[in-house]
C-alpha cells in the first residue's frame, strides 16, 4: 500500500478501514530506516496516525503544513514520494531527517530548530490573507516546542490575524526528556478533563479549540481535522498522542529513543556502543561536583541529554537542576541571575542551540561579567551533520562579545581542567567547547592554569613556520607538524592557544624573530573566526598568515572526508600549500 503513494492525493482514495493497515507498513518503513541509520525515533513513531489524517483531511501543498523542528516529518515525508528513502538502504541519503524546500514542493521550509512553526505559518496565512486566497494553513507543533519563547509569541500574535489558522498541538507529554513549566501543567489539566477544564490558555487567548483525547485514532483525528478545515477563526485542536507509538521498547522507555543511533530492531540495543563520549564526561564531572559543592547548578534547556543526564542522574541532583523547557534565552537568563547571587552556575548546551540566545549571552551574561560557566557541546565539523544543527558557527558568534572567555580545549584532561576552572572561577562569564571527533586522552594530568587568560602554549620550538592548531584541529597541527619533520627535516613551531577570545602578545611577538608564515586551523567557519584575528594581528608585518577552517556554507549531510579534503584540512594539503610559500622564499 505505501509503495502506491506517490502523493497525499493517493491517500484519500484509500478506504477508512485500510487506513490501520497503512499507518502499520509507515511503522515498519520507519523502523526500516531508523535502526540501520539513527533518527528521531519516538516523535516520528507517534505521529504517524496525524499525518495520516492530516492528508486524509487537508490538501497539500495547496493547504500549507508547518512542522515544528519536523523531526516528527518522516511519516509526511512517507506520504509525499519519498517512501524510497526509508524503504531502499541505497536511498536513505537522498531524504533528509527534517523537512526540506529543496527536497520536496511538500515542504515548505527547512526547519530544525524548536518552537518556530507557529510563527512562521502566521507569514504564510497573512501572505494568504493579502492575496485574498483561502486555503488552509496549519502549524504542526508538539515535543515540548510550545515551551519555546517564539512559540509563546507566535500563539500571542496570531489573535491579530483574524482569520482561518489551524494549530494541531500533538501532546505526548513529553519533550526530549520529560515537559518542564508550569504551562505543561495546563495541559495536563486538559488531558486529564478531556479538554473540558476552565483552566484553557488557548480558550483564554481567543481560540477556538478541539480535544482529541484518542490522537492515534485515525477516525477521530479525521472528524476532528475536517471541523478544524471549516472554522474561519484561528483554532487550536488539542491531540493526546503516545510517543514512540507500536514500538514496544520506545514506548516504554521514552526518553531515550527521542533520538537514537543504530540499532538492533528486535531488541532496541545499539549497534555500535561506545564507552565513553563528552557527553558521559560531563555527566561524571558535574555528579561529582555536585556532591561536593552545594552551590553548584547545572542548568539545561531541554537537552539533558547533551550532558548525559539521564533520568537517574537528574534525581540524584535534586535542587542543584533545573530544566527550562526549550527555552535557551531563559537559561542563559537563569543562569546569569544564578552567578550574580552567587551560585556556581553551568550551562549545558548543544552548539547549534546556543545561537538561539546570543541575546541574553550578550546582555545578561556578559554585559554583567556574570561569571556563568557553559559547556558547549557538540561542535565542529566532526559533529551534527544536518544543515539544521551544525556546529561550526560558534566561534564567530561568541567570541566578539565583550567580557567573555571562550577556551577550546583539544583532550579529555584539558577540557575537565578547563570545565572546573569556569565553574569556580567568579571573574568572567566562561564557555568550554567540548572537542569534535574521537576522544583524545593525554593519559597525564593536566596542569594548565586557565586564571592566567589567554597564554598560549608554544608545544614545540622551531623556526620559520608556525602551526597554532585550535582545540580539536590540535591534533591535526600535531599531526601536520610531524609529518613535516619526517619529509623534510624542518622543525615547525607547534601551538596550542586553548583561548578563542583574546590575544597572547608576548607568544604571538615572539614569532616574528624567526617565522615568515604563521597557519592557523579551526573546527569552524573562517569568516568572523580565530584566525581572522591572528591574521590581523600580523596584518602591519611581513609575516605571512594562512587560515585553515571552514568555507561558509549549509552544508547538508555531508561526507565528512570530503568536506575536510576542501577546506585543505588535511596534513598532506597543509604541506602542500607551506611549501609553495617556502619555495618562493630565500634561505
Amino acid at each position: 500500500m505505501l509503495e502506491k503513494i506517490k502523493t497525499p492525493k493517493d491517500v484519500k482514495k484509500i478506504p477508512l478501514n485500510k487506513l490501520p493497515k497503512l499507518a502499520t507498513e509507515m511503522r515498519a518503513a520507519l523502523l526500516n530506516r531508523v535502526s540501520k541509520i539513527g533518527g528521531h525515533v519516538g516523535p516520528n513513531f507517534g505521529s504517524v496516525e496525524a499525518t495520516i489524517a492530516l492528508h486524509y483531511v487537508f490538501d497539500c501543498p495547496t493547504d500549507k503544513i508547518i512542522f515544528d523542528v519536523s523531526h516528527q516529518s518522516y511519516p509526511h515525508k512517507l506520504l509525499t514520494g519519498r517512501a524510497f528513502g526509508f524503504l531502499n538502504e541505497k536511498d536513505f541519503n537522498k531524504v533528509s531527517g527534517y523537512t526540506n524546500p529543496y527536497e520536496s514542493k511538500y515542504d515548505m521550509f527547512a526547519i530544525g530548530h524548536t518552537s518556530t512553526s507557529i510563527s512562521l505559518a502566521i507569514g504564510v496565512a497573512k501572505a494568504r490573507d493579502l492575496k485574498k486566497q483561502k486555503y488552509n494553513v496549519i502549524a504542526f507543533i508538539g515535543d515540548g516546542s510550545l515551551s519555546g519563547g517564539e512559540a509563546l509569541e507566535g500563539l500571542s500574535a496570531i489573535n491579530e490575524l483574524k482569520s482561518k489558522f489551524v494549530v494541531i498541538l500533538n501532546d505526548n507529554n513529553m519533550c526530549m526528556a520529560e515537559d518542564h513549566g508550569g504551562l505543561y501543567n495546563s495541559l495536563k489539566i486538559l488531558r486529564n478533563t478531556n479538554g473540558k477544564s476552565v483552566n484553557n490558555i488557548f480558550k483564554s487567548m481567543g481560540y477556538e479549540y478541539l480535544f482529541v483525547k484518542k490522537g492515534n485514532d485515525i477516525n477521530d483525528l479525521i472528524n476532528a481535522f475536517r471541523k478544524a478545515s471549516k472554522s474561519q477563526k484561528p483554532i487550536v485542536v488539542h491531540i493526546c498522542t503516545i510517543k514512540g507509538k507500536g514500538l514496544l521498547y520506545a514506548e516504554k522507555d521514552k526518553e531515550p529513543w527521542h533520538y537514537k543511533m543504530p540499532f538492533n530492531p528486535k531488541t532496541g540495543e545499539l549497534a555500535n556502543k561506545v564507552s565513553e563520549t563528552y557527553s558521559s564526561i560531563v555527566k561524571n564531572y558535574i555528579l561529582t561536583k555536585a556532591k561536593k559543592d552545594k552551590d553548584f547548578l547545572v542548568i539545561t534547556s531541554a537537552t539533558p541529554g547533551s550532558a548525559g543526564l539521564d533520568k537517574r542522574a537528574r534525581e540524584q541532583l535534586g535542587k542543584q537542576f533545573i530544566d527550562v523547557g526549550i527555552a535557551e534565552q531563559t537559561a542563559a537568563a537563569v543562569a546569569g541571575g544564578a552567578a550574580v547571587n552567587g551560585a556556581k552556575p553551568l550551562w549545558t548546551i548543544n552548539s547549534t542551540f546556543i545561537q538561539r540566545a546570543y541575546d541574553q549571552i550578550s546582555q545578561d551574561i556578559c554585559l554583567n561579567n556574570a561569571p556563568v560557566a557553559i559547556a558547549c557541546m557538540f561542535n565542529g565539523v566532526y559533529s551534527l551533520r544536518d544543515m539544521t544543527h551544525l556546529g561550526f558557527f560558534d566561534i564567530p558568534l561568541l567570541c566578539n562579545i565583550p567580557n567573555l572567555v571562550y577556551i577550546a580545549p583539544s583532550t579529555k584532561q584539558e577540557f575537565l581542567c578547563a570545565l572546573d576552572y569556569a565553574v569556580n572561577q567568579k571573574q568572567h562569564p566562561v564557555i568550554v567547547r567540548a572537542p569534535g571527533g574521537p576522544i583524545v586522552s593525554s593519559r597525564k594530568k593536566c596542569i594548565k592554569d586557565f586564571s592566567k587568560t589567554n597564554q598560549y602554549e608554544i608545544i614545540q620550538k622551531g623556526s620559520k613556520v608556525a602551526i597554532i592548531g585550535v582545540g580539536s584541529m590540535y591534533q591535526l597541527a600535531k599531526e601536520t607538524v610531524a609529518l613535516y619533520k619526517n619529509k623534510f627535516k624542518d622543525k615547525l613551531t607547534l601551538i596550542n592557544p586553548y583561548f578563542l577570545t583574546g590575544y597572547d602578545v608576548k607568544t604571538l611577538d615572539s614569532l616574528k624573530k624567526d617565522h615568515k608564515l604563521i597557519i592557523t586551523i579551526e573546527d569552524g567557519v573562517l569568516d568572523g573566526g580565530y584566525g581572522e584575528k591572528i591574521t590581523r594581528y600580523f596584518g602591519k608585518t611581513n609575516i605571512k598568515v594562512l587560515n585553515y577552517g571552514l568555507k561558509k556554507e549549509f552544508l547538508d549531510r555531508f561526507d565528512l572526508e570530503k568536506v575536510l579534503k576542501a577546506n585543505h584540512l588535511k596534513p598532506e594539503l597543509i604541506i602542500q600549500d607551506i611549501r609553495k610559500y617556502i619555495l618562493k622564499w630565500p634561505y
